[in-house]
């Protein structure tokens, strides 16, 4: 294989005998040979430039983490979760929120979450924004301004997140649906079994209809195979005949549900036409956690029966170095090996990798990932030749291209938050 610092600051050159996923050229099967010019900014299908015989280094489009919480991220040397269940998380966050959660915090961590995903090789990415009164008012402009401040690097889009119970939807939440209108948001809630369940989804979908919004939910992040929100999340849309993306992450309770049960939620997902993504290390991490008991399931949701739907399944980071997830660093290489072990994506179709990048895509509006000429020269390189070299190492020392150009992939340094920081 190539040494990789062979490739030129400059184009156009011509990268030869590289392996390419075959979906991401419109076709079936595994892992192809092909080829790709880097002429500037774009990809060209132009032979006359100077070639470079990559000896099967894998290449792939930047990826697309569709559902992340850049306004947590990194708050776990303050707060950290104390037992590592889903209720500390949850209580933990809101005191840190609480106490913590100024503009200055929050564009701080924000801006350190995003330089590590740009180094790592994504290029979008959808966050949910903590949005009850009053933090909606102070977050919202910075998730604005850093989407400014990261346009052409990484596209940023923003979602409300606020639990069904908590929230007045002709009241404190409609002013909330207005700010996510002003800033160019998503709609979002957290789902869990209430009594008046439907009414509140009712009341949400007219606020996301009155103000044209697109919407995403939290859904039945739990064990317990009662709660089955998110049937109730596609009826609504079949009954009210929302026409817009609705995308539903987590849905672990359906892997713990009876299987005709939770065959027929899936039926009405498909028909309903609803965007599902998994989030398998922070769903690993959290459900069924007991203490001096070794857990007994792995918290994901029915990726392979939703594929099988036609339904439009994604994987993506969710938290990091939080109280909901200790680890992770907005690396979609991690994401994807990680889910592959976790969901045993391997041994099944050979056009996984699409959840990472084309599926994504499509659930959030984002320019399609794409090898074709003319396509952004917007690539990550990998010293691999097929799925398990790529799989079972980090890349750590993968390259990423920019219009055409490897960036600088050195990581910011955490002692940058360490001035946020404190201990209890």
């Amino acid at each position: 294989m190539t040494d990789f610092k062979t490739l030129p600051a400059l184009g156009p050159y011509r990268l030869e005998n590289i392996t390419v996923p075959a979906c991401l050229l419109g076709q079936s099967g595994g892992l192809v040979r092909h080829a790709v010019t880097i002429d500037g900014a774009t990809l060209s299908d132009s032979l006359d430039a100077p070639v470079i015989d990559m000896g099967g280094a894998m290449v792939l489009p930047c990826f697309i983490d569709m559902h992340t919480h850049l306004d947590k991220g990194h708050i776990w040397p303050r707060s950290p979760n104390p037992d590592g269940s889903f209720m500390g998380a949850l209580t933990t966050v809101a005191a840190d929120r609480e106490a913590a959660w100024s503009a200055g915090d929050v564009r701080t961590r924000m801006d350190f979450a995003l330089r590590c995903a740009y180094a790592h090789g994504s290029r979008a990415i959808r966050t949910h924004i903590d949005s009850i009164a009053p933090q909606d008012a102070i977050s919202w402009p910075v998730l604005a301004e850093m989407r400014e401040r990261w346009a052409g690097r990484i596209a940023l889009q923003g979602a409300a997140l606020a639990g069904v119970d908590r929230v007045d939807m002709t009241g404190d939440y409609a002013r909330t649906a207005d700010i996510v209108a002003e800033h160019g948001g998503i709609l979002g809630l957290v789902t869990y079994p209430v009594p008046n369940l439907r009414a509140q989804l009712h009341g949400f979908f007219k606020l996301a209809m009155d103000r044209d919004l697109e919407v995403d939910f939290h859904a039945d992040e739990t064990g317990d195979p009662s709660a089955a929100t998110l049937r109730m999340i596609a009826e609504t849309v079949l009954d009210i005949g929302y026409d817009k993306p609705v995308t539903v992450g987590h849905c672990c309770s359906l892997a713990v549900q009876p299987e005709a049960e939770a065959l027929e939620t899936l039926d009405l997902v498909a028909r309903a036409g609803l965007n599902i993504v998994s989030l398998p290390m922070c769903n690993m991490y959290l459900q069924d956690r007991q203490a001096g008991r070794t857990p007994r399931w792995r918290g994901i949701t029915l990726v392979h029966e939703m594929k099988a739907r036609g339904i439009n399944v994604s994987f993506a980071s969710d938290n990091t170095r939080d109280p909901f997830y200790a680890y992770g660093d907005l690396d979609m290489i991690e994401v994807w090996r990680e889910a592959t072990r976790i969901a045993h994506l391997d041994h099944s179709d050979p056009d996984w990798i699409a959840a990472f990048l084309t599926n994504p895509a499509r659930a959030c509006g984002f320019d399609a990932p794409s090898l074709a000429p003319g396509a952004p020269a917007d690539l990550v390189i990998l010293r691999a030749r097929g799925w398990t070299e790529a799989l079972s190492r980090p890349q750590s020392d993968r390259i990423v291209l920019r219009k055409g150009r490897a960036i600088d992939r050195t990581l910011p340094d955490y002692a940058e938050l360490d001035h946020l920081m404190r201990t209890s």
